[in-house]
């Protein structure tokens, strides 16, 4: 598997006066495939999940069209796309069988709440991680 796929529902409430999804609430939906996409790399003890989390460094949208309501999720599709010591970037499509609605980098760093600083990617997040990566030629493809 190169990637992760998830089926995101629209509520009502994500629209926006203009008629679509309020362009904030793509975030939100990026956020719920990466809770998705992770679920195995949350530990279940509270202490050390506090040592072992991460967070959005930079996140960069690019709006392709506009989504409007309907009872249908949209498809989240997101790829890992670049790993370092501390740090990894998802590179994620928010679509459907007809239109690309959006396209995001995210630049996601390993964190410690508990010292306070960065930590490096252990072992086990970089083979959780390295199910979702794929080459740069590919994506281009």
């Amino acid at each position: 598997m190169n990637a992760f796929s998830f089926e995101c529902p629209i509520r009502w409430s994500d629209m926006d006066a203009n008629g679509h999804v309020n362009n904030a609430v793509y975030s939100r939906y990026l956020e719920e495939t990466r809770i998705n996409m992770f679920a195995d790399l949350v530990p279940e003890d509270p202490q050390e999940r506090l040592s072992r989390n991460f967070f959005v460094s930079e996140q960069t949208l690019k709006f392709v069209q506009p989504l409007v309501y309907r009872v249908e999720p949209v498809t989240v599709i997101a790829r890992v796309t670049g790993m370092k010591a501390v740090s990894f970037t998802l590179e994620c499509e928010i679509k459907d069988d007809q239109a690309t609605y959006l396209k995001a980098s995210t630049l996601m760093v390993a964190y410690d709440s508990t010292q306070g600083r960065v930590r490096r990617l252990t072992e086990t997040e970089r083979s959780s991680l390295s199910r979702f990566t794929e080459s740069r030629e590919s994506l281009d493809a």
